[in-house]
This record gives structure tokens, C-alpha cells and sequence, in this order.
């Protein structure tokens, strides 16, 4: 019989723990998975990305390899979250209305192809937004380019607590550890032959930077998220949290900023665009009674996310998955079954789940 074998999983973000949970499927009885992070769903940290996330579905359109590749990772994870809210309403994510309202579209979202594979071959209730037209299928004034779809909200603390509790449910095990390497992790369980790299910023990888990102949590309700880019490129958005979390009012995109301080400039700017644009009730009246100011940093890469197989010495492997940038929670159960696709192909993996 052969000797009990630990696959070590590295990071407890919404893309950790999704591969985690995806993987625990296809264990053989002599596997098991050893879930390790710095920071999981009861910490918080600036950066530990996923809880501060909005988090929205929100599709982005293009036609390159990798505009191509997250758009079916993107798909596959909307097919979930679908399954989700009807199987498990307490995860906290809920159906609602998205909106996109862009007065300055890149060129990528002025292409047929793109915005075809992106949005409306597999968003339900998607609509083309037009110029010149009255009610919900026209464009406000200045919009060049819109639409509406049906989405996903997510409360991200509650649904990385959620993943959470199902991987321990499961027969996962946890570790709180802050790795200075990566050939630590080798030494951290019973047998360890391959790694699972979900560390956000790859541990050491030059490519990796990070992008701050400003936001408010206000008690204001709101029933839609709406995103809107304004004609000078930066952007606005909504995204009211289910169960009770609130709405989120955002944001910034700010590459290799470690300012971890909120501006009250870029509160004041939030709010002021949030009063014009997004439809908050009536009883608001333009203000908002804000919870707290939120600053993260989302993990990203330069040319995307790194999603391969590495060998290293002494038959050692490590499966790398990091570098989502913002879009950990739309990409997450996609990338997950790309991971296990690949463990399957370089024969880590060997029992198929049974459907």
C-alpha cells in the first residue's frame, strides 16, 4: 500500500480556497490537502485581498489568449455561482441586476467578437444598451456604450468563511504559517511531493505587483450594481453585499501604490459620484452614512495569471495559480478546474469525481 501522500495548498484566498474545495472531488484515499496561509477568513489583513473585495460579477470583454482564457474561467465560474444561490442561500451570494454605463470604451469592447464571448452568448437577460433610446434599453447622457445582464453580488467575508468551513467539513486541514520560501512547504506535511501555489503575489515572482484599490461600505441599500467609467478612464461602481453587509462604493485602481492609508480626497470623490449616478433610495437623499473606508491590494501579474505545472528537484511539483488582479471572485471556480485539469494531466491526480 502506499504511503499517505499531503498535497500542500498555498493561500486561503477566494482562489485558494476554491481549488482547495475543487480538489478535495478528485482525492485518491491515500491523498489528502493541507491548507496553509499567513491570513484565512477570520484575519484581517491589507494584504489578504479577498475580504475587501466588492465583489461583482462583472465580465471584461478581448480576443487575445488571455482576454480568451479568463473569459472561460469567467463563464464557468458564473454557471456556478448560479447553482450556488439556489443550492446554498446563506454562502452570500445573491442574483441581481448588473449595469455598465462606459463614456470612453477601449477598443475591446467596440469589437463584436469580444464582447460576444464575454457577455452575450451565456449572460441571462443581456441587453445592448443604445443611444437615442427612452427607458431601461437607453443610454444616459455622455454613455457611448452599455449594457445590462443579470449578475452575482457577493458578500466576500461571508463566502470565504463559507468556503472555509466546507474545506474543514470536508476532512481539509488548516495551518497558519507565513512561508519565507516555497520549498518550505515541502516540509510542512506527511510526504509532500506537490504544491499548489495560490499565494496571490507567486512568492517571489518579479512579475507580481500589486493594485490598490480605495472603497467605502456604506449602510445605504442599493438593489443593482452599476458600474460606470467616466470619460477621463477611471472608474465608479456599486455593489450592495447580501445578508445584510451593506453596499460598497468604489473604487480605485492604483498599480505599486503601498499607501495603506484611505484619502479622504478619494472618499469625498466616491461619495460625490455615487450621489449622481448610482440608484441608491430615495431616502438617501445624495448621502451616506459610511461604515468605514476600505484599502486593499489586489495581487496581480504581469501578462495575467500564472496557471502551470513547475518540476523541481528530487520529483517535487508545483502547481502555480496566482495573480488575479480584481477579478479573484469571477475567475475562481474556473481557475480551480483548471487546476485540477492540469494535476491531471501530469498524473497528480488520478480518481475522477463522480457527478
Amino acid at each position: 500500500m502506499p504511503p499517505n501522500e499531503t498535497i500542500v495548498l498555498i493561500g486561503a484566498g477566494v482562489i485558494g480556497l476554491t481549488t482547495a474545495l475543487t480538489l478535495q472531488t478528485h482525492l485518491s484515499p491515500s491523498q489528502s490537502i493541507l491548507l496553509i496561509a499567513r491570513d484565512f477568513p477570520s484575519t484581517i489583513s491589507i494584504n489578504y485581498a479577498s475580504p475587501w473585495a466588492g465583489a461583482h460579477y462583472r465580465p471584461i470583454p478581448g480576443t487575445t489568449p488571455q482576454a480568451l482564457r479568463e473569459s472561460s474561467q469567467a463563464r464557468r465560474t458564473y454557471a456556478a455561482f448560479k447553482r450556488l444561490v439556489a443550492q446554498e442561500p446563506a454562502a452570500g451570494i445573491k442574483e441581481v441586476e448588473g449595469i455598465e454605463y462606459l463614456e470612453n470604451p477601449p477598443e475591446e469592447y467596440l469589437e463584436k467578437r469580444g464582447v460576444e464571448d464575454a457577455y452575450s452568448s451565456y449572460l441571462d437577460g443581456f441587453c445592448q444598451l443604445r443611444s437615442g433610446r427612452d427607458g431601461e434599453d437607453g443610454l444616459p447622457e455622455g454613455v457611448k456604450w452599455g449594457v445590462r445582464y443579470k449578475t452575482f453580488v457577493v458578500n466576500s467575508p461571508v463566502y470565504c468563511a463559507h468556503l472555509l468551513r466546507r474545506f474543514v467539513l470536508n476532512g481539509g486541514r488548516t495551518m497558519t504559517y507565513d512561508l519565507t520560501d516555497m520549498n518550505e512547504a515541502f516540509y510542512l506535511g506527511e510526504n509532500v511531493k506537490t504544491v499548489v501555489n495560490c499565494s496571490g503575489m507567486g512568492l517571489n515572482d518579479s512579475k507580481s505587483f500589486i493594485i490598490r484599490g480605495q472603497t467605502c461600505l456604506v449602510r445605504n441599500p442599493c438593489a443593482i450594481t452599476l458600474t460606470r467609467q467616466n470619460s477621463d478612464g477611471t472608474w465608479s461602481f456599486c455593489i450592495p453585499r447580501p445578508l445584510y453587509g451593506g453596499t460598497i462604493i468604489g473604487g480605485t485602481k492604483e498599480p505599486n501604490n503601498w499607501d495603506p492609508n484611505p484619502s479622504p480626497e478619494t472618499r469625498a470623490k466616491l461619495l460625490s459620484n455615487a450621489a449622481k449616478w448610482f440608484p441608491f433610495t430615495a431616502g438617501s437623499q445624495g448621502k451616506f452614512d459610511v461604515i468605514r473606508d476600505i484599502v486593499g491590494r489586489r495581487p496581480a501579474r504581469e501578462g495575467g495569471m500564472r496557471i502551470e505545472v513547475e518540476r523541481i528537484a528530487d520529483g517535487k511539483t508545483v502547481v502555480h495559480a496566482y495573480g488575479a488582479g480584481g477579478r479573484g471572485f469571477e475567475l475562481s471556480v474556473g481557475v480551480a478546474e483548471d487546476v485540477v485539469d492540469l494535476m491531471f494531466e501530469n498524473g497528480i491526480l488520478r480518481t475522477k469525481a463522480l457527478l
